[in-house]
């Protein structure tokens, strides 16, 4: 709602980076700061809640698998939310770690450019990681998605605003073992540097 028109406040730039780590940590805990650890399967705007700082809260654990104990990924009935699943999840149900990475890859594409992730356009439905990453990989950079409702960044807004745009393309990377962990995103959020994988 905050970020769609919902009838809530405009996002700023500053809460939409404190959302995008908040969530980050949280699926980072999920990941590894438990044994089992657990997969989320439902990684989506709508499953991040908002309190009244604004800071954000994975929610909704109704799909979410408790991975065994020294296994790399499991095969399951594919279940989510059309635009945010991964490749290697909606076609095989291959279900790792890394199909959570692939869907906060989407949901950071949403807070850069206040699209959802499907939206119909003239030429029928179009995916946000179809039309978003070539654009970040390409000569423009992040600058020609981004959302034009926020103030425009400068500086080293418009900076960390990149970092954040090439990350989301390494995390909807097609191969799993391309995209980086949960916990090295976290890293790349706080330090606000890209070149430790990206």
């Amino acid at each position: 709602e905050y970020l769609l028109g919902g009838g809530r406040p405009l996002l700023e730039w500053p809460a939409r980076r404190t959302i995008a780590l908040d969530t980050a940590r949280g699926l980072t805990y999920l990941h590894t700061g438990i044994q089992p650890a657990i997969i989320h399967r439902d990684i989506k705007a709508n499953n991040i809640l908002l309190d009244e700082h604004l800071n954000a809260h994975v929610s909704d654990f109704g799909l979410a698998k408790v991975t065994a104990e020294g296994t790399t990924h499991m095969t399951t009935r594919v279940a989510g939310t059309q635009g945010y699943l991964a490749p290697e999840y909606a076609l095989y149900g291959q279900l790792t770690e890394k199909s959570d990475v692939y869907s906060f890859g989407v949901v950071l594409l949403e807070l850069l450019s206040g699209e959802r992730a499907i939206r119909k356009d003239c030429n029928g439905h179009v995916n946000i990681v179809d039309f978003a990453v070539p654009r970040i990989e390409g000569t423009s950079g992040v600058e020609i998605i981004l959302d034009e409702r926020p103030i425009a960044p400068t500086g080293n807004e418009l900076e960390a605003l990149g970092m954040m745009g090439r990350l989301a393309v390494t995390c909807v990377r097609l191969e799993g073992k391309e995209r980086p962990t949960m916990s090295h995103i976290v890293d790349v959020l706080e330090k606000g540097t890209s070149h430790l994988y990206l």
